[in-house]
């Protein structure tokens, strides 16, 4: 609860921090009303309050269109990017958008030789279709008949593809008619232009690769973490994969409008990958890819229209590239921040693991360790590669935690507690020395290193087994097969 907490108050932060400061920064700048700009005016100016307010409050009828538009299709290529992603095909995404260029250009040039209308968006999209789906036969064929790898068939259809429909598009321009058909846009993507059947299209085409994503999630996860066991259970997985495939396809079609061909590989990567940050649960990445997906496509539609020189694909991508970037850093999961703190902290605990064993250890030499044994940090110093500063931090360390107590400056002693945790950790460190020695047939005078690597993660369990197989006596701690020589101090 307090996880969920934390995160919510986080995300709501983070919304507030991006959009107060806007706010207040247009309040400074605000007019009575919009001052009248020449229309060769190409000075950056900063959008005023009523502008805002139009975009926060959807005013602007086209406004309303796009941005609702390009949200559900964000939120599509969220959910059906975050199963590409786990299947390990994050770029066919790219490889089916580049495909398609081919086919709207020869769908142009059809429907204009035809006597029809080239510009018709639905025939252009099927042409978009046909020519996208020919490029992933070609992807599967490449890899399962020959000795390509995926990646290798990726860039070859990619790049022939692509390379085909901008010589088609080169012949385009040459015919009646063709500098106008604005068939770059599916390119770069053209979001300002988008009319309403556009934008109805797009809603529509999202809500059903999202409902179907919703419906066939149980078969689809199965298919991205383990194939072979949903094939030997009887699951279609042939079809599955083409199930996925024909979502992509889709999303990829409908987006091509909104941030075109080159750009839409970001919305089926950025969304999902930013989620694997936040969590391991595959329901929360979907959702979680889901809604950085639609902020991304609202937000990105949002600031370009308010910003009208900025091209609203890229605008798109940008906006999803922060998200990344804040996810990246701040991932409760995988983020950087906290793998820090993870890593920090377990240096701690092994340094704490160490002292204590070191402490056991200098005390063994009499008759019966105890914790009323004084040990003197000049021994310590020598026992390990431990420089006087960092020696000290982990003592002081162990002091708060209850383990560690000093006598003089110089001198220190376990408590009955650290006595306990000194006698368990030696206890465990030597019986993972005994089994290295005795079945991995590592050298005794090597085996102390090794033995290091493992002992701070090892569980409950692992240590009966160890006992049960070594035949050793859970009342005391076993000798040490070598012997317990001082290392150099090199630290200091």
């Amino acid at each position: 609860m307090i996880r969920r907490r934390s995160f919510r108050h986080l995300a709501v932060g983070s919304v507030l921090g991006i959009l107060l400061p806007c706010v207040l920064a247009t309040s400074l700048f605000a007019a009575d009303g919009i001052p009248n700009r020449s229309l060769n005016d190409q000075a950056f100016h900063w959008p005023l309050w009523d502008q805002w307010a139009d975009l926060f409050l959807l005013r602007d009828y086209n406004t309303k269109v796009v941005v609702i538009a390009t949200t559900l299709l964000g939120c599509a290529a969220g959910v059906v990017g975050t199963f590409t992603l786990l299947r390990k095909r994050a770029l066919m995404g790219d490889a089916l958008s580049h495909a398609t260029l081919p086919g709207i250009a020869i769908a142009f040039m059809i429907a204009t030789t035809m006597g029809g209308n080239g510009k018709s968006l639905p025939l252009l999209l099927l042409g978009a279709s046909v020519s996208g789906m020919l490029g992933v036969a070609v992807i599967l064929l490449l890899r399962n008949f020959t000795r390509l790898k995926e990646d290798t068939a990726l860039g070859a259809v990619l790049s022939v593809f692509f390379g085909a429909g901008m010589a088609l598009l080169g012949i385009v321009t040459q015919m009646q008619g063709g500098n106008a058909a604005g068939l770059e846009a599916f390119i770069y993507g053209k979001t300002a232009s988008m009319g309403f059947d556009q934008a109805v299209l797009i809603s529509l085409v999202a809500l059903i690769c999202t409902t179907a994503s919703a419906l066939l999630f149980k078969e689809f996860k199965l298919l991205c973490f383990d194939e072979g066991f949903a094939g030997s259970r009887g699951f279609p997985v042939i079809l599955l994969d083409l199930a996925l495939m024909a979502l992509v396809v889709l999303v990829c079609i409908v987006g091509l409008q909104a941030v075109g061909l080159i750009l839409m590989i970001a919305l089926l990567v950025i969304p999902a990958a930013s989620a694997r940050f936040w969590t391991d649960r595959m329901q929360w990445i979907v959702m979680i890819s889901a809604a950085l997906g639609a902020m991304g496509g609202m937000l990105g539609a949002g600031i370009s229209a308010v910003f009208s020189k900025l091209p609203s694909g890229a605008t798109i991508v940008l906006v999803c590239g922060v998200f990344f970037a804040f996810s990246l850093v701040f991932g409760v999961r995988r983020g950087l921040l906290v793998r820090l703190l993870r890593r920090r902290r377990m240096n701690n605990t092994v340094n704490r693991h160490h002292l204590l064993r070191a402490l056991y250890e200098l005390s063994e030499p009499q008759k019966a360790p105890s914790a009323n044994a004084f040990i003197a940090f000049s021994d310590l110093l020598t026992r390990r590669s431990w420089s006087p500063t960092k020696l000290n931090r982990s003592i002081r360390r162990s002091e708060k935690a209850g383990l560690v107590e000093r006598a003089k400056h110089d001198v220190l002693r376990l408590t009955d507690k650290g006595f306990a945790e000194a006698t368990r950790l030696t206890r465990e460190h030597r019986l993972w020395e005994i089994y290295l020695i005795t079945y991995a047939d590592i050298a005794a005078s090597k085996v102390d290193r090794d033995a290091d690597a493992i002992e701070h993660v090892l569980e409950p369990e692992i240590v009966e087994e160890l006992e049960t197989l070594l035949q050793k006596s859970q009342a005391r701690v076993p000798d040490s097969p070598h012997s317990l020589e001082p290392a150099v101090s090199k630290e200091r």
